[in-house]
């Protein structure tokens, strides 16, 4: 769940707001984030993310951690790979 503050000024089209108030950027019918670019697999709004994700560094001790939680069956719904490995 990716939080999103006043200050991100994401469009409201791009969010939703949880069962407990909290406005957070919307998900798609697969879980991704809506902001995702399907075909390119990056960041369509990247310029103008919310904060929390400016502070996530793929590969950083948090992406190892929720990796971690993949392989170990933990998440279901976005497949992960590995650097260099192919869909």
């Amino acid at each position: 769940m990716v939080l999103v503050q006043p200050e991100d000024r994401i469009a409201e089209h791009l969010t939703t707001i949880t069962e407990h108030g909290l406005l957070v950027m919307a998900r798609d019918d697969e879980g991704w984030c809506v902001a995702v670019d399907a075909a390119r697999m990056c960041c369509s709004i990247y310029e103008a993310r919310p904060e929390v994700c400016r502070r996530f560094h793929m590969g950083g001790p948090y992406c190892r951690a929720i990796r971690e939680d993949y392989a170990r069956g933990l998440h279901r719904g976005i497949p992960v790979l590995l650097t260099g490995e192919v869909p």
